[in-house]
């Protein structure tokens, strides 16, 4: 594989999603990275009803581009065969439970002694050693203890989750960019990730006003920011429409489009603060005037002034967009059974473009990368 980390070779003990998708993030860049099986292989090779040949299509969205080796880590056998490929290795990373780490000698403590220059990554729901250490955490649960559910939906209706694993990505991003730190350093040593630390961190500026001032994260109707305003989905006559105004100069640019230079003007809104303080007034007045048209003559009139604006589409309509077209994030791999289709890459970078390949069957690989050991 070409690109920047070619040449780097990853272990992966991962499972499911943020183990797998902090491992792909590193083959995408050119990274070897090498998914250790059990005998029964990860579970997401079963997960979803979907599949194109032999892959199944949620394995095939988080394991593209790897090498697939099966070992029994319950074993002597199997153990010795993973020191054995951590000698070689620049990092591990792993989603296990912290007992199931310790116990199968996946952290740097265990395998110091085999490779002192080894990054050891662990992705777990609280850490390696907190108290909630081994209480199962996934995507949903820490959602909830962290707040992002109390936070997420309209007022007055249940707590809600994000659409899609926020978690368990985030989780396998900051453990992709915590592995690459040691390596830069040049040093061994464990990188230990919590999923329940990395969502407390991502609510930054609301965690930072109720510690500093006491200010409670709420909910706002129809996703409203809690600053700025009008930053909102708004119903137009045939769908929505989220407007984001961040500043009053792209405020009077709205309102001389929309006939209401009067607005500008007024002191319950002409500026940031006053709209935040008259915010139901002004989202009332703002309903009537954008359900006067449909979501196409919105966006022709407002995008071309600068404004943040944009009409809600499906994920269907976004995959199939110009945008994502002409990005490259729709990528075809070619298997024995016809084209693989999975989302790019999203790091574009100078002299290099991903080569993807498809996801690996289980135990592939088993052969060739422990015979290369025994050739040593």
């Amino acid at each position: 594989m070409g690109g920047p980390l070619a040449g780097i070779r990853v272990l992966e003990v991962g499972h499911v999603l943020a183990g797998p998708y902090c491992g792909m993030l590193l083959a995408d860049l050119g990274a070897e990275v090498i998914k250790i099986e059990p005998p029964e292989g990860d579970m997401a090779r079963t997960i979803s009803p979907h599949s194109i040949g032999p892959h199944n299509a949620y394995f095939a969205s988080l394991n593209r581009s790897k090498k697939s080796v099966v070992l029994d880590l319950a074993s002597d056998a199997g153990r010795d065969a993973l020191r054995a490929l951590a000698a070689g290795a620049h990092a591990l990373v792993t989603n296990l439970r912290p007992a199931a780490i310790k116990k199968l000698g996946l952290d740097y403590a265990s395998l110091a002694s085999a490779n002192a220059k080894l990054v050891c990554v662990a992705l777990t729901g609280y850490g390696l050693d907190s108290s909630y250490a081994d209480r199962p955490a996934y995507d949903y649960v820490i959602q909830a203890l962290t707040g992002v559910m109390a936070i997420t939906g309209e007022p007055g209706g249940p707590p809600t989750k994000a659409g899609y694993s926020a978690v368990d990505n985030s989780a396998g991003m900051i453990g992709a960019l915590g592995l690459l730190a040691k390596i830069v350093e040049g040093k061994g040593g464990q990188v230990d990730v919590s999923m329940y630390d990395v969502m407390l961190s991502q609510l930054n500026y609301l965690a930072g006003a109720w510690l500093n001032a006491g200010e409670r994260a709420e909910r706002y109707p129809r996703s409203a920011h809690p600053y700025m305003v009008p930053a909102q989905l708004f119903r137009t006559a045939d769908g929505w429409l989220i407007l984001f105004i961040s500043h009053d100069r792209f405020w009077q640019r709205f309102c001389r489009e929309v006939g209401k230079p009067e607005w500008i003007e007024d002191a319950r809104s002409a500026t940031m603060a006053a709209r935040r303080e008259n915010r139901a007034r002004l989202i009332e007045a703002l309903d009537a005037l954008f359900a006067t048209a449909d979501t196409a003559s919105w966006m022709e009139r407002l995008a071309p002034l600068g404004l943040v604006v944009a009409p809600v589409e499906t994920l269907e309509q976004a995959l199939e967009s110009e945008l994502a077209r002409e990005r490259g994030m729709v990528v075809p791999i070619d298997t024995e059974a016809g084209p693989l289709r999975v989302v790019g890459s999203p790091l574009r970078m100078a002299g290099a473009s991903p080569e993807y390949t498809a996801p690996p069957r289980l135990g592939e690989h088993t052969e060739s990368v422990l015979g290369a050991l025994k050739k040593r």
